[in-house]
């Protein structure tokens, strides 16, 4: 609805300043002519919304100017709450601010939302870490959280997995990322530029420097979590099982297998399923150990058929089991 269209244009110029018209076009998913009709008609509306010109030009409200109404449909207001996260909140040091910000939505609420938004944050929860696995320890996450925020360089110890396991550097931290209950911090390396990822619980000390830097141009933290997740996950491929597998033994893959990408490809790969309704298929895996481990957890489900090394791998640990256990 237009409605909705001229209300979405207001709060993005005041909540991110001046956005030019193809800007705004984007985000609404609009034409560029349809913004320009939608501004004559906020400013006839009586909203102090003008243009500049040039090329750094865009459309911005009066300084000061705000308004108070935000078009919060029953939906909208539910959804708020699903986002509050009081473990990763406190872990941030943001627990007491995320409360009292809850209190502060639900009390300027109309009645009917109020209700129905505190009956949202009765009935779901957020539990951000995997099953039979303590939080990791992360000491240092509020320094970092700190330094991310005010956007100034960190000197830090990291313990890594190569030798030397203990090195000092300094980074650009440009973010922090909660992935299935272990946090990590995605920073620019001072010394030569280099983005990448870490894990925060690896951090051994950490010192906020007073000195500030300047974030990448064009830098989006969720873009660049998921091409990194997505490179991580290939970098860890090394080499292809192929194996006779039951119907059972093909559900349980996504529980074993260490992401997505491999239990698709095992199903992509299936040929027809046989007598016993066993198919042929070849699974990505990420070395011999680990596939070796992963397939024995299979039980008697899946039989590996190569390569030669790994079905020697279980035969020989089946076959010290069998021995252990008759």
């Amino acid at each position: 609805m237009r409605a909705d269209r001229l209300l979405s244009l207001l709060l993005l110029v005041q909540t991110r300043g001046r956005m030019t018209a193809q800007e705004l076009a984007d985000e609404l998913e609009v034409s560029v002519r349809t913004v320009y009709r939608d501004v004559d008609a906020l400013s006839a509306a009586g909203v102090p919304l003008y243009a500049d010109r040039g090329p750094a030009g865009g459309y911005q409200l009066v300084d000061g100017y705000r308004t108070k109404l935000t078009g919060l449909t029953v939906d909208q207001a539910e959804s708020l709450f699903l986002v509050g996260m009081p473990g990763p909140a406190a872990a941030l040091g943001l627990g007491t601010e995320l409360a009292a910000a809850e209190l502060k939505l639900l009390a300027a609420l109309p009645a009917e939302l109020r209700t129905r938004a505190e009956r949202m944050r009765e009935r779901f929860h957020l539990d951000a870490p995997g099953w039979f696995r303590e939080a990791e320890s992360v000491p240092h996450l509020g320094a970092l959280a700190e330094a991310v925020w005010n956007q100034r360089r960190i000197r830090a110890r990291y313990r890594r997995w190569k030798v030397p396991r203990d090195v000092e550097r300094e980074w650009d931290p440009l973010g922090v990322v909660l992935k299935a209950g272990v946090w990590y911090f995605v920073a620019r390396r001072a010394d030569d530029g280099e983005v990448r990822a870490y894990k925060v619980s690896h951090l051994l000390d950490v010192e906020v420097l007073a000195e500030q830097f300047e974030r990448p141009p064009g830098f989006e933290l969720a873009g660049y979590w998921d091409e990194w997740t997505r490179r991580f996950e290939q970098s860890l491929i090394r080499g292809e099982a192929h194996v006779r597998i039951s119907p059972p033994g093909l559900d349980r893959l996504q529980h074993l297998l260490g992401g997505p990408g491999m239990v698709q490809a095992a199903r992509e790969n299936a040929e027809p399923p046989d007598a016993d309704g066993w198919v042929r298929t070849r699974i990505p895996v990420e070395h011999i150990r680990k596939a070796h481990g992963d397939f024995l957890a299979l039980g008697v489900d899946v039989e590996v058929l190569g390569p030669p090394e790994l079905r020697t791998m279980i035969a020989e640990t089946v076959a010290v089991l069998s021995g252990r256990y008759r």
